[in-house]
Order: C-alpha cells, then structure tokens, then sequence
C-alpha cells in the first residue's frame, strides 16, 4: 500500500511539474523527474515504478528539439556528478522502462545532436 501511494505522489509531482505549452523545459524538472532513479542508476537491479513514472514524465516534456537539447544537457550534468553511475545502467534505462527515448543518459554526449 505505501508503494502505491508513493507512486501515485510521484505521478501527481509529475503532473505539475510537466511542462506548459510555450514554456522551456528547466533542468530542476529534469533532476526531479530522474530523482528517483538514482538507486538504480547507481547500483543497478531494477529502476522502481517512480523511477520509470519520472521517465515517461520526462518524455511528455521534452517534446520540441529545443527541450530534448536541454534535458539532454541537464541528464549530462546530472550523470556528471555521480561518480559511481553505472553507464550500462543509464543505457538501459528507457528500455527498462518501457519508454523508446530520445535523451540517453550519459555523461559524453553531444547534446546538440540531439533531434
């Protein structure tokens, strides 16, 4: 039940941080809809439902080339201060999630490639 509700708390953040129309995606909500992958991110296993709700919330949000270049941007910066991220981990991520995604995790991407 504590799960639940969790996840169902973590959607709603996902609501309202989810991005208006016109508005630039920011990297504060990037960092909180990956917040909750840093466990898995970090030592691998499985991302949690937080985890993979954060991913799709991202995904919602980032859907003009502009903000897929700065959540890119945000996901480099973000990977860069974790030393003990597990790049198999961050690749894998989406896939694990369920969720085909145009931002990888990584901490040497060119984000201006980024479509």
């Amino acid at each position: 039940m504590k799960g639940i509700i969790i996840s169902v708390i973590a959607v709603l953040v996902m609501i309202q941080l989810m991005v208006e129309p016109g508005q630039a995606l920011t990297c504060g909500q990037v960092d909180a809809s990956l917040a909750p992958c840093i466990p898995y991110l970090t030592q691998g296993g499985e991302p949690g439902t937080a985890c993979c709700n954060g991913v799709k919330a991202l995904k919602v949000m980032a859907q003009s080339i502009v903000d897929r270049r700065t959540a890119c941007n945000c996901v480099k910066a973000a990977a860069n201060r974790y030393a003990n991220l597990k790049d198999d981990a961050a690749q894998a991520l989406p896939s694990k999630c369920g969720v085909t995604m145009d931002i990888p995790v990584s901490r040497t991407i060119n984000c201006d490639i980024i479509n």
